[in-house]
């Protein structure tokens, strides 16, 4: 007898990982947009930009890059969409979207993708710069071409490689605040590249299934769902580690960062090792999959709240205060 809260195909459907899915329904043209991603994705791109030394910057830039990003955001998603159309059509989970199930046809999708693409350049290049553009587009094209098309039907390794697409919005609003990419840009980047596979390989044990039923070499799938905890629990770790490094990688208020992250990773890490102790259950790769969400938004909140003049303050007082508590170098 299956337990009720294993991982079953029953239990695999989206609708149950994220219930809001079955609450709203959106318009077939707005829902190839996948616009629910966006929100997270404009966060990592004000992250960016609080690590850098033009924060902050002028309402009309800012408006012009999170704009333009979230329009390139819902190109990729578009064309995400009609890369795979035929194989949303043969799974039960995804054959009601609006491209298989014909309630939007391909060539109106396209016209859609097409007309996004073209506004966000258009808005990127005259409302910020062409650096912040190009990196918009690269983001773009490295989810269709590298992760959708190439990757994911490929090899397990598709979400670890793929997720640079994802981790490019920091890079956006670095080049979007100075004209550059700082380290601390770099930083954001690379972090979240270690965070994605955790959160995806969550989500991925929740609907393996799927994955299996049209040979998807998702990382459950191919290595099972223990080995997957494993994995997850690599990347969680190594995604604490890197996080604690944006003390250094803040222009400041870094201090002040590093103290409120604790409870962030504390908490990533516990419910990490929880999925490990249990990797067939349900609620533990549920509660990962959402909590890696938050923790996301998270981290790009403690970022910009380390930016505030008070952050500042407390950051240069616990300076001090180290300093004056580590023994002077020994005399010779």
């Amino acid at each position: 007898m299956v337990s009720a809260t294993s991982l079953s195909p029953q239990l695999s459907s989206r609708d149950q990982v994220v219930p809001s899915r079955s609450k709203v329904k959106l318009p077939p043209w707005l829902e190839i947009a996948k616009p629910r991603l966006i929100p997270l994705l404009l966060a990592t791109t004000l992250g960016g930009m609080a690590l850098s030394d033009g924060w902050p910057m002028t309402a009309p830039r800012l408006a012009c890059t999170l704009g333009g990003g979230a329009l390139a955001s819902a190109a990729a998603g578009v064309l995400n969409c009609l890369w795979e159309q035929e194989l949303d059509g043969r799974m039960v989970r995804t054959s009601g979207r609006a491209l298989p199930s014909g309630r939007l046809s391909a060539g109106t999708a396209f016209a859609v993708a097409v007309s996004l693409t073209c506004a966000a350049s258009l808005l990127l290049v005259s409302g910020v710069n062409c650096l912040a553009a190009a990196l918009s587009l690269l983001g773009l094209c490295s989810y269709v071409l590298l992760y959708t098309a190439l990757l994911k039907p490929r090899t397990t390794q598709n979400i670890v490689i793929g997720g640079v697409a994802g981790a490019i919005p920091p890079l956006v609003g670095a080049a979007a605040a100075t004209g550059h990419v700082g380290l601390g840009g770099w930083w954001l980047f690379g972090l979240v590249m270690l965070w994605t596979p955790a959160h995806f390989w969550a989500l991925a044990l929740l609907l393996k299934e799927d994955y299996r039923s049209v040979g998807i070499p998702m990382l459950p799938v191919v290595k099972g769902t223990e080995a997957t905890a494993v994995a997850i629990g690599h990347y969680a770790r190594a995604t604490v580690l890197v996080s604690l490094l944006g003390v250094l990688a803040l222009p400041s208020g870094g201090w002040l960062y590093g103290l409120l992250v604790i409870p962030f990773n504390s908490r990533l890490l516990q419910m990490a090792h929880t999925l490990g102790l249990s990797p067939d259950e349900v609620a533990p790769a549920r509660g990962l999959f959402r909590w890696s969400i938050l923790y996301l938004f998270g981290i790009c909140l403690l970022l910009l709240m380390a930016r505030l003049p008070g952050a500042e303050v407390f950051s240069v007082q616990i300076g001090e205060l180290l300093a004056a508590l580590t023994p002077p170098p020994a005399a010779f």
